[in-house]
């Protein structure tokens, strides 16, 4: 199996039959044109390292019928784990790049309230994750990002000692940096007690004389931890 393979959500993938109808039946039908004897990946919310390969039997006006060909565990995932903690932003900031941050592998993210974030946004986590699924549909990714909310900045340093930060100072990011988990700040970067707060901690920047949005600046980093090549 292809391990990369665009694949389709199922609450039933992995039965011997199942019925698509409805939305997804006009998506695999209408949008990407499905026909009789064609092969469909599927997997479900449950399991979602199981990739099952199914065929379509026959099409009636509102529904399709298809049987199982094939299962096997296909996990699809970045060679890298990356874990970013984010000071809230707009939440519409995040939406927008959470399908980008999904396809480079990101695989948790973790909120916090800084001084300088905008106090007025909820987080709807459940939103969050259907952004998420239709993203991993997309890129053939297998595994859910998770999410969480921290109580302020102490309490990310407390559970993540190893966190790095991304900030305004003269460390640029390397390849040979090791980072898992890294501090990504809003619009302004942190404040006075902030950077006392986060005095032992490594920081570095990115090589870029250009000020950065917070969704542009966690885009990038991901970019350059998750993308960048192993040494020889």
């Amino acid at each position: 199996m292809d391990a990369g393979v665009i694949f389709v959500f199922h609450e039933e993938a992995g039965s011997a039959r199942l019925q698509v109808s409805g939305e997804l039946f006009r998506y695999l039908i209408k949008v990407r044109r499905h026909s009789q004897g064609d092969t469909i990946a599927m997997r479900n919310n449950a399991t979602p390292t199981m990739l099952y390969r199914y065929t379509i039997e026959h099409i009636e006006n509102r529904a399709a019928v298809l049987s199982l060909l094939q299962s096997a565990e296909v996990v699809v995932s970045a060679v890298r784990r990356l874990h970013i903690i984010w000071c809230v932003i707009d939440t519409k900031s995040i939406e927008k790049v959470l399908p980008t941050l999904t396809e480079l592998g990101v695989a948790k993210i973790s909120f916090v309230a800084c001084a300088r974030s905008q106090r007025n946004f909820k987080l709807d986590f459940q939103r969050f994750q259907r952004m998420v699924s239709a993203a991993m549909q997309q890129c053939g990714r297998s595994e859910f990002m998770e999410f969480e909310q921290l109580a302020g900045l102490e309490e990310a340093l407390q559970r993540y000692e190893k966190l790095v930060y991304l900030d305004f100072c003269d460390t640029l990011f390397k390849a040979s940096h090791a980072i898992d988990t890294v501090l990504v700040g809003c619009e302004g970067g942190f404040s006075d007690d902030e950077r006392k707060l986060l005095a032992s901690q490594q920081g570095f920047c990115l090589n870029t004389p250009m000020v950065l949005r917070s969704e542009s600046a966690v885009c990038a980093v991901a970019s350059q931890i998750l993308l960048r090549p192993f040494k020889s």
